[in-house]
């Protein structure tokens, strides 16, 4: 069920760690490149139906869900035979930041709490991402899971990350669209957890989540200090 945050006592946050793709980037350029334009490309390059084509990577790509694998471009681009780096190259037009995202970060950055985005995203796909959004220059850190060997929804991976970038559990809140790694950073003991509701713009709100949940920064804004 969906629920509502709670008001947000900022005050008793000290880290603010922050999903990239879905929760401060629109979902829309990574939905729209795995499941349109990699299967209508890879039918292409490789003379192949593309109907069947898009069925197969598909298939394929669900295979991987939730493994390292799935989010990593050197591995898609091996399997598949394809420079996915250039591909989404031709796409980068689509990379937005979601609403109330810049001015959500310089509150945030106004105030005491660290800001940290943690990805799942490979560094060559993260890097077409910062240099066409500036978001690197918004956050005081960026913390990618390849660097540890675990995607987030590995609990290891929280291990990991605070053995190399410390923070209180306590007062640390995580906004990820992903239920399953809001469920591991929940078992490793971060206290605060929100979800985003609409992830992908071309979507509908998401009507059932596990975790509370905002379509919007603008709803947990800080206030000015």
């Amino acid at each position: 069920m969906t629920t509502a945050p709670s008001a947000i006592d900022w005050q008793t946050i000290d880290t603010v760690l922050l999903d990239m793709d879905g929760t401060l980037l629109d979902l829309h350029f990574d939905n729209h490149f795995w499941l349109e334009h990699l299967p209508k490309r890879y039918a292409a390059i490789h003379k192949q139906d593309e109907r069947h084509a898009r069925s197969r990577l598909h298939k394929r790509l669900e295979q991987e869900r939730g493994t390292l694998n799935w989010y990593c471009l050197d591995y898609w681009s091996e399997q598949l035979g394809l420079d996915i780096v250039e591909l989404k190259q031709e796409l980068k037009h689509l990379i937005a930041l979601r609403p109330f995202v810049v001015e959500f970060l310089q509150q945030l950055r106004r105030g005491h709490q660290q800001v940290v985005v943690v990805t799942n995203a490979h560094r060559k796909g993260l890097k077409i991402k910062l240099d066409h959004t500036g978001l690197g220059k918004l956050v005081d850190k960026v913390v990618v899971s390849h660097d540890f060997r675990k995607p987030k929804e590995d609990p290891a991976f929280w291990h990991s990350m605070h053995a190399a970038h410390p923070f209180d559990r306590a007062k640390t809140l995580l906004i990820d669209d992903n239920s399953s790694v809001l469920a591991s950073a929940q078992r490793y003991g971060i206290a605060h957890l929100l979800t985003m509701l609409q992830p992908d713009s071309h979507q509908a709100k998401r009507q059932q989540t596990s975790f509370p949940g905002i379509v919007h920064f603008d709803e947990i804004m800080p206030l000015q200090n």
